[in-house]
């Protein structure tokens, strides 16, 4: 951000937005050093202690030392430049599940300590307001899974990928690791002979030494930390070209090339299809890392989405569907990733654009009908809402499994508002406002009241009232356009006879009980949807089952072909 033409010209921006959004945390990031240390946060509704206070990440440097198997700790050097935003006696850093080492500020010694899942640092001198400072943590990051926590290291058949949405880079390395602080990035990964890693960003050079190589990776444009993604494995990397001499690369295990490579090679023309509905592909390369693991879930991470193998080699899945996954996680380039969102509330705006173009790709590539999805996502968006809340201020998820977040309210549901939107708008407004999004908001964070703000203003409108309803409201709003969409009723479990005599009564009571629980089922499955979903890939796909009658039946894949 800061360090390249397109950061320079949004730092002031984001830091009046840190300033904002932070003015009371800040308060007490100015501590003095003697005072207890204690876990700092943000301010974010459904992850308070998430993010610092006090400064702005500028860029990352991440070095990972892989000793070649995938159950034993990585060295890693993790080193921060930021812009501080305030005076600080101390800094909190977000990091879990390893070993710090050192830390150093501006080259110098500092004291560290944990708190909570935070790593807080005193540096010898206090740090000024305005200043650029250098942190450098060395430390272990731990592939095996941090007890009770979702997330961080995927541990693969050959080696190991990076799953951190929502608030699990901090479980692989230190950082600000909030979606409103998005900075550059650069990777550095070195492995024995035999492996290969790849990370997001563009390959900018392979060193060899003894018996291992180092692989560096930078990003062109800022990166929230949730959307940071490093493949090591016995892999394969193929290369094609997209739209407008686009480089893609797609990381694959080596043994399945070929049986992937008819999928692949749809990549470059999913990518032209949705610059045909928003505008240029946002960023320097896109591809695919397709991993061998149970994951349950696809992930948008930036330039290189992640995909569970089986996605495309279990017959379950017919070739429209696993095509439409594929286009959901090519969405999030722009919806979420180039423009994500400021706050975990604002998810709906990064899931519910993914579905809705992964719905329209079915719709116009293979015959599957918007208006029959959304119809029956009406039907269901009561339910969901009770159970996950409205679209824009979902329930938090539990403690021990934060992907619980990503519910078929957010997906689906927010699709829906979309749709409202589409209806009430027309087609031509609600296309000029998807373009306008992307392009007003691109590298940066923004939150529903800009796009509430912003759909006003294409359409030349007042619509707080309008989204009010379908974003905050209780019950879902009746559908422009269709007044004939009702709400499911919720079934009403049958009761046993009322004559004891009566031999046929007994059985007939256990048989409500399975009608009722065949109910709950299908509710529950919506939340493994959507929770695959979280990688919101594959969410998408029970997402797609509970809303489109079309969608095959997912089987043991519980659910997000997914874009958390």
């Amino acid at each position: 951000m800061i360090l390249t033409p397109h950061s320079q010209a949004t730092t002031p921006t984001r830091r009046r937005t840190a300033a904002a959004l932070l003015a009371s945390a800040v308060s007490v990031c100015l501590v003095a050093a003697s005072a207890p240390v204690a876990p700092l946060g943000v301010g974010d509704r459904l992850f308070p202690y998430l993010g610092n206070p006090g400064y702005d990440v500028a860029s990352y440097d991440l070095a990972f030392t892989y000793p070649g198997n995938n159950s034993e700790p990585l060295q890693a050097v993790t080193t921060i430049d930021a812009w501080t935003t305030a005076d600080l006696d101390r800094v909190n850093l977000d990091f879990a599940h390893g070993k710090v080492k050192s830390v150093e500020v501006g080259g110098d010694p500092a004291e560290f300590r944990s708190a909570g899942e935070d790593l807080v640092i005193t540096p010898e001198d206090p740090v000024p307001d305005g200043t650029w400072m250098r942190i450098t943590v060395r430390h272990t990051s731990d592939p095996l899974p941090a007890k009770g926590r979702e997330g961080g290291w995927v541990r693969t058949a050959d080696g190991l990928a990076m799953a951190n949405q929502a608030d699990a880079a901090h479980l692989v390395f230190p950082c600000n690791d909030h979606p409103s602080d998005k900075a550059m990035f650069t990777f550095r990964v070195t492995a024995p002979d035999g492996h290969t890693a790849v990370a997001g960003g563009l390959a900018a050079g392979v060193e060899k030494s003894g018996g291992s190589t180092t692989w560096t990776y930078r990003t062109r444009h800022p990166m929230a930390t949730e959307l940071a993604q490093v493949s090591i494995g016995r892999s394969t990397v193929l290369h094609r070209t997209g739209p407008h001499g686009l480089p893609v690369r797609d990381v694959v295990p080596t043994r399945d090339r070929r049986a992937l490579e008819p999928w692949l090679e749809k990549t470059p023309g999913q990518i032209a299809w949705m610059e045909s509905k928003v505008g240029r592909y946002p960023f320097e390369t896109y591809g695919l890392l397709v991993v061998d693991a149970s994951t349950g879930f696809e992930l948008e991470t930036q330039t290189l989405s992640l995909f569970e193998r089986k996605l495309f080699t279990e017959p379950v899945y017919p070739p429209w569907y696993v095509e439409s996954i594929m286009v959901h996680e090519v969405a999030h380039q722009w919806f979420g990733n180039s423009v994500t969102p400021r706050t975990w509330s604002d998810l709906w705006l990064n899931e519910g654009h993914a579905t809705w173009y992964e719905a329209l790709y079915a719709e116009e590539q293979a015959g599957k009908p918007m208006r029959a999805r959304m119809k029956a996502a009406y039907g269901a968006s009561d339910r969901w809402r009770a159970a996950g809340g409205p679209p824009a201020a979902p329930k938090a998820p539990d403690p021990a499994r934060k992907t619980g977040l990503f519910r078929p309210n957010v997906y689906e549901g927010a699709a829906l508002v979309l749709y409202a939107l589409h209806q009430e708008i027309g087609r031509p407004a609600f296309e000029r406002l998807q373009r306008a999004w992307v392009v007003r908001h691109q590298d940066g964070t923004a939150t529903t009241e800009d796009f509430v703000k912003l759909a006003s203003e294409i359409s030349g409108r007042d619509l707080d009232g309008f989204f009010q309803d379908w974003l905050y409201g209780e019950k879902t709003p009746p559908m422009p356009g269709h007044p004939d969409w009702k709400p499911e009723t919720p079934a009403k479990p049958q009761t046993p006879a009322a004559t004891p005599q009566t031999p046929a009564a007994t059985p007939q009571a256990p048989a409500a009980t399975p009608r009722a629980r065949a109910a709950t089922p299908r509710a529950r499955a919506a939340t493994p949807r959507a929770r695959a979903a979280t990688p919101r890939a594959r969410a998408a796909t029970p997402r797609a089952q509970a809303a489109n009658p079309q969608a095959p039946a997912k089987q043991a894949r519980v659910d997000r072909a997914p874009a958390r």
